[in-house]
This record gives C-alpha cells, structure tokens and sequence, in this order.
C-alpha cells in the first residue's frame, strides 16, 4: 500500500496568518521509499518570525524567487492521490495545508486520510517524550544532521521512526515445559542461587497503570 510521508516549514505557528515555506513529500510502498519526492520551498510574500527563522534558517531573502503555493497546488494533489499522508503532529501541518489549498481554490484533505505518528506514539509510549528526535533516539536512529528543522529531513527520518512504531514488538517469551531431568543436574539449590531485583522507576509504573487503565476491565483488576 502506498503511503506519502509529509512535513512542512512555515513562517511562524497561526494557521490563521502565517503561511507555509517549505513542502516535502516522500512515498513509501508498504513502508519502503519509492524513490519518488515532492519537495519545494515557497515564498510567503511576508515575512518570517524571529522564533521560526531560530528553528528552520529558512530566511525571507532565500524566499523571494521560489514559487507560491498556489503555483504547486495541482502538482502536489497530484502526487498524494489516493494515498495515506502520514505526518507527525498532523494537526499543526493539516491546519496549514488546508487553509493554503482553500485559498489556491482547492478542496480540503479530509482527515481520515491521515495517519498522525504522534498519536501512535503517544499510544505506544504513555507518558514519555515523542517528538520526532525524541522517538529518533528511542529507536537509535542517527538524527545528527538535524541541526535546524527541513522538511524533506524530517520526512526522511519520519520513514525510519514509522517503520518502528508499526513493526518493533514488545518480547515474548516461549517456555518450553519438557525438560529432561538430565538437564538440570547441574543446577544448585534454589537457595543458593543470587536474587536479582529489577528496580521500576516511577515514569514506568505510570505507564504501566495507564495500560490497564486502557486495555483491562474493571472487572479483570478486581478479581
């Protein structure tokens, strides 16, 4: 199944006044990069936020003779057609999509052709830290090259975190019950062997009570 992994680059936080600057599209097939991109800086026509020029370096100077949104509205449809778009933190990149497709004349994406990586995480990982280099670290994928948000980056590494978030299994363990009374001559009384205690942090036993919370009757925990 065919996917579109996106991110964008804006020129501050309101949907409602700033405006995108930078697009980026990746598809994946079955999770596997196609090799197929849409990506595109875009010029504003306003300026750019202190807070936002700190994030992205994207300056209003580099801008200036880069198309407008409405100059790649059609291509960009055109390459997230019947596909999921999986982005993280949907609703702050969704909130700018669609204000800009409204005002190319476009109609808006609905949303439940969305697939938000943040609420999957957030799902997978109660109570722990999810943003992108968050989740880069968890899974030991090499972030290093972000040193200022991109949005073609960032969609390059969204590809490595989804593929984690999806596949990566908690362990389960399988006990095999016969076991040759020759097997354990070798094993020493019971008493003699060393105890060992696994410390839980508190972060952990919330989690852990948020899980029942989630996936366990009542009626289970009061048996």
């Amino acid at each position: 199944m065919k996917e579109v992994l996106l991110d964008t680059e804006t020129t501050g936080l309101s949907s409602v006044s700033d405006k995108i600057i930078e697009i980026a599209c990746i598809e994946i097939d079955d999770h596997i990069p196609t090799g197929k991109n849409f990506h595109f800086f875009l010029n504003p026509e306003m300026e750019i936020s202190q807070g936002a020029y700190d994030t992205h370096g994207i300056s209003r100077e580099f801008l200036v003779d880069k198309p407008k949104f409405k100059d790649v509205a059609d291509d960009f449809l055109k390459f997230i057609e019947n596909k999921k778009l999986v982005i993280h933190n949907a609703e702050f990149d969704m909130a700018f999509l669609n204000k800009e497709l409204k005002e190319a004349g476009k109609s808006a994406i609905k949303a439940d052709l969305i697939i938000d990586t943040l609420n999957i995480a957030r799902e997978k990982f109660p109570g722990a830290q999810n943003s992108l280099d968050a989740l880069c670290k968890r899974f030991k994928i090499d972030n290093s090259r972000r040193q200022k948000h991109s949005a073609l980056l960032d969609c390059e590494l969204l590809a490595k975190v989804y593929i984690e978030l999806l596949e990566k299994k908690e362990p389960t363990f399988q006990f095999d019950m016969q076991v040759d009374e020759d097997e354990i001559t070798n094993v020493k009384n019971i008493k003699d062997r060393k105890q060992i205690i696994v410390e839980v942090t508190e972060d952990e036993k919330k989690a852990y009570f948020e899980f029942l919370k989630k996936n366990v009757p009542k009626s289970s925990l009061l048996n």
